[in-house]
């Protein structure tokens, strides 16, 4: 290992006027580093993945360091005195007090450059494929790699001249990294001065030198890829209000609890409610750039799945393979539980990354329950004071500091990206009242809470209209306005109104019967029994109900409250409900869903004129 004072020489200190200030990140490689390291300390204490290490030399907070003689990846997580608390990322059972601690002066951190899409991660960003190749199906201790492969070579084609002035965030070059994505290669955030010289096009390797930059601190050689400190916001320009919605092409989201780009929102709900699927069907239908999939904590034949079945998913804005524009990074529940804590940061900072090239960016985290449950043995390990159901006092500040890093920004190049954080909670027993639950909802502003009972009656997505609300709704209506929907708010109001009052009649007809109620009402519960089966439901497997058009929403919503007004005006003519039930358009109405493509919304246009003239002809019966 290099003395301290060349330590210091290879390490990238940020600036003071960065968000990252004091943070040290190296260029060295990660596999160097391994190889050869000093004995930093040795082990007194071992509980689970938590061990303490008495240490012979200074180690900072947050510092990567390797355990045993397997050099098993951990991170300094406290100090006291010459002693240190370290949070091992891997399975420690056999490791014995006396086994060696190596220092690696990195904090834990992710390297940033080609090479990420398409690929599968764990929670650490060690690259599952290379550590199969290594190791086999069953990676064992200590087993190391690079994130990003060191022997490919990418063609770089520079964008700027030698003499130009540079700042952290810039642009130097592109690099075609899947053929539905071009990189943008960044100057690190914390780099500037002048740019004296860069590479001429051709093909590279990610750790070859590509640039010079002179600054008045001396001359500094940049690469193709960065690594940057996952827990911690990479710095940004400005930051806007989310205006823009995110469309997923899921109507009950999309019509009635959007979320904008730059957005949060969380999916609670029970086992068995589609809490995967559901993110699946945004991961592959959200009409975001670059797709990050975190599977964290959960069952390991469910992730199993997603690892099968994503990357044959054809992309809908292509044709291509949806892998050539998505991040995986896998933490199931039987891999070591403190690399689930790890692989929330690290799938936002890979997130972060894509938005600071300009990028629309949608993260999947599934799940977040799983996530502080981490917090919760790792802090039980520590002996710190539980708070409520035993997780840690810090669970609210966590999530906090998760789920702001989401934003729709100016970014350091001038560039617009967002990140829109979408995070699946799976409270025990379907309790919406347990702490992630509850602390979650303070912190996002889009709420989609799925319902057993409707999973259960095959009804999906099972999002329950009366637990779910989105805050961004009345900042979306001026870009509706530009898209020609003026009425778009207005019939989104009136349609959960209809639910709500639907949601109060069924209360009365549990006790009655439907049979008592007057006709109007009973007008009301045909209208809202419409309005879900053939609007809110939606079939993933059918090639024409999968996805919605903002426009064919629209118009699909305007039809359903137009065929309840004129539904009205006859009651109110004392017609029978069974007359108005009996009309073919309604059969129309609820076929349209699957008989009606994107590309016919035409045909809405001419069912309103349909439903008109079959109620006129009734009314003059």
């Amino acid at each position: 290992m290099l003395p301290a004072s060349r330590r210091m020489q290879h390490c990238l200190v940020i600036g003071e006027n960065d968000m990252t200030a004091g943070v040290q990140v190296t260029l060295r490689d990660d596999a160097a580093a391994a190889t050869g390291p000093a004995i930093a300390g040795e082990v007194i204490a071992v509980n689970g993945p938590v061990v303490r290490a008495s240490c012979r030399m200074p180690i900072g907070m947050s510092e990567v360091v390797w355990v045993g003689e397997e050099r098993m990846i951990g991170e300094v997580i406290g100090l006291r005195g010459d002693n240190a608390t370290v949070q091992v990322y891997e399975d420690t059972t056999g490791l014995r007090p006396g086994a060696p601690l190596y220092a690696s002066s990195l904090p834990l951190h992710a390297e940033l450059g080609p090479g990420l899409l398409g690929h599968i991660f764990d929670g650490i960003m060690r690259p599952l494929e290379a550590l199969a190749a290594q190791r086999g199906d069953f990676i064992g201790r200590g087993t190391h790699a690079p994130s990003l492969d060191r022997d490919k070579r990418w063609d770089f084609d520079p964008v700027l001249q030698p003499g130009t002035d540079v700042r952290g965030g810039e642009v130097l070059g592109r690099v075609r990294e899947t053929a539905t994505v071009e990189h943008r290669v960044l100057l690190a955030p914390d780099m500037q001065g002048t740019l004296a010289w860069v590479a001429q096009p051709g093909a590279y390797a990610v750790d070859e030198v590509i640039a010079t930059v002179v600054a008045s601190g001396g001359s500094r050689e940049v690469r193709m890829f960065h690594r940057w400190p996952v827990r911690r916001a990479r710095p940004v320009l400005l930051r806007h209000a989310p205006t823009v919605p995110l469309q997923t092409g899921q109507r009950v989201i999309d019509a009635f609890f959007p979320l904008a780009r730059g957005g949060t929102a969380a999916i609670p709900g029970g086992f068995g409610t589609g809490k995967t699927v559901t993110q699946h069907n945004l991961a592959k239908w959200a009409d975001a750039d670059v797709i990050v999939y975190i599977g964290c904590g959960e069952r390991g034949n469910e992730m199993t799945g997603v690892l099968t079945d994503l990357p044959r998913l054809e992309d809908p804005r292509t044709g291509r393979p949806l892998m050539e524009r998505t991040v995986l990074i896998a933490n199931t529940s039987n891999m070591p539980v403190a690399a689930r804590e790890a692989s929330i940061y690290t799938g936002i900072t890979v997130a972060e990354y894509y938005r600071d090239m300009g990028y629309h960016v949608a993260l999947m985290a599934d799940s977040t329950s799983r996530w502080a449950e981490a917090l919760r043995e790792v802090a039980g390990r520590l002996e710190e004071m539980p708070a409520e159901e035993g997780f840690p006092a810090y669970l609210a500040t966590r999530l906090a500091e998760f789920y702001e890093r989401a934003g729709y920004v100016t970014t350091l190049s001038g560039a617009v990206g967002s990140v829109s954080v979408i995070g699946a909670v799976s409270p025990p027993g379907g309790d919406f009242t347990e702490p992630v639950t509850q602390h979650t909802k303070r912190f996002v502003r889009c709420f989609w809470g799925l319902d057993k009972e409707l999973a259960s009656a095959r009804f999906f997505p099972a999002i329950n209209c009366r637990d779910s609300y989105s805050e961004y709704a009345a900042g979306l209506d001026p870009w509706w306005q530009e898209q020609g929907v003026s009425d778009w708010g207005e019939l989104r109001e009136r349609g959960l109104a209809l639910l709500g009052e639907d949601s109060k009649l069924q209360q009365i007809v549990r006790l009655v019967g439907e049979e008592s109620l007057p006709d109007r009402e009973r007008m009301t519960l045909e209208g809202a029994a419409v309005l879900r089966e053939a609007f809110l439901q939606q079939n993933a497997f059918d090639a024409i109900d999968r996805h919605s058009t903002p426009q064919k929403q629209v118009l699909m919503l305007r039809a359903i409250l137009h065929y309840i007004d004129r539904g009205l005006q006859l009651i109110e003519r004392k017609t029978p409900l069974y007359r108005i039930k009996e009309l073919p358009v309604r059969t129309d109405l609820m076929r349209m869903r699957l008989g009606i493509a994107d590309s016919e919304v035409e045909r809405l246009d001419a069912l309103l004129a349909t439903i008109d003239a079959q109620m006129d002809a009734l009314a003059q019966e």
